[in-house]
């Protein structure tokens, strides 16, 4: 299975705890390439239609559907959670989500 950076993919978050997002919805890939390559887990955001804007939400539109990258729920998933790809996001938006992942963990 290839899993690129960036790519969205139906991901089951079951079980969940506390506030963390629940169900199979779409996530988007964090991990580098080589990551995903090499290692069993893949770091995803999950995607909401749902949601208040927060400094961690990125939005975004992905198969027509307005919504937001929720970086403030980033997970590491086994790759058996992955349930299929959906697409890719709009270089635009990856460049967002790069730009917010970068204020958040260098300050």
């Amino acid at each position: 299975m290839v899993i690129d950076r960036f790519d969205v993919w139906l991901v089951n978050l079951d079980p969940t705890i506390g506030a963390e997002m629940r169900k199979s919805r779409p996530c988007l890939v964090i991990s580098p390439n080589e990551m995903n390559q090499y290692v069993r887990t893949v770091i995803v955001a999950p995607m909401t239609t749902q949601g208040r804007p927060y400094p961690t939400r990125i939005p975004c539109k992905f198969k027509g559907k307005s919504g937001q990258v929720a970086l403030d729920q980033l997970r590491a998933v086994d790759r058996a959670r992955l349930v299929r790809r959906l697409g890719r996001l709009e270089p635009r938006t990856s460049a967002r989500v790069l730009d917010v992942l970068h204020e958040m963990f260098s300050a």
